[in-house]
């Protein structure tokens, strides 16, 4: 059986770069999203599965893993991409806005590291990464909400990898400082649009921190452009 990766939170921009240069690399690919609709081309190019779910939901999350297990079983890497962005000050937030967005953007993440971890136990191998960003290190004006989902992300990721790392499942949180171009940039050109952060490339660190050697694991890396302050 083919190695397999679980992209949850999947849509267009780094989820689809990874499910591309996965599917090169002989990997079955599961999309895991709220709405599917939008993965069906990304689906039929990469001859990925789709699974509707929403990786907030107790239910849903332990749906999903168990579909997986009557298909191509336990995947070697997951990644969770999902997050949800809730700006306005502290005195005007909505309390039940506020909720949903922290269960998506860092309870989620637990839900699906939870069934992840569970059978990759039981195999003895396996990547679990978390797709984090600046607010998850510095906490910006009127994105509180945003800062206490990342940050939690955060924690979680560094909680995992040294409870896990010596269960050899390696867990991975990446620090996407600045913004994801959309656009595939014309790699001929002189200059390109490089002050975004090309998802293709990000894809490339993805896998790269997957093949690492257990002897020399890392758990997180920040990334930005070359202009991004830091």
């Amino acid at each position: 059986m083919k190695s397999s990766v679980l992209i949850v939170g999947a849509g267009n921009g780094l989820s689809a770069s990874l499910a591309r240069l996965c599917a090169t690399n002989n990997m079955s690919v599961a999309l895991a999203a709220r709405d599917i609709e939008k993965l069906r081309g990304l689906a039929q190019e990469t001859g990925a599965t789709l699974h509707r779910c929403d990786a907030s939901n107790i239910d849903e999350v332990r749906n999903l893993f168990e579909d997986l297990d009557a298909t191509t079983g336990t995947p070697e890497l997951v990644v969770y991409n999902p997050s949800a962005r809730l700006r306005g000050s502290i005195s005007e937030l909505d309390p039940k806005s506020t909720l949903n967005a922290i269960k998506i953007t860092c309870f989620g993440a637990f839900l699906v590291a939870q069934q992840a971890a569970r059978r990759m136990e039981k195999r003895g191998s396996g990547s679990i990464f978390f797709t984090g960003a600046s607010a998850g290190v510095k906490g910006f004006a009127n994105s509180s909400v945003f800062a206490m989902g990342k940050f939690g992300l955060r924690g979680l990721a560094q909680s995992l990898s040294r409870e896990l790392h010596p269960k050899n499942i390696h867990i991975g949180h990446f620090v996407i400082d600045g913004g994801i171009s959309q656009e595939v940039v014309n790699k001929s050109s002189s200059g390109g649009d490089d002050q975004m952060l090309e998802p293709d490339e990000i894809a490339k660190t993805y896998m790269s921190f997957h093949n690492q050697h257990r002897s020399a694991w890392a758990w997180e890396i920040e990334l930005r452009p070359w202009v991004e302050r830091f």
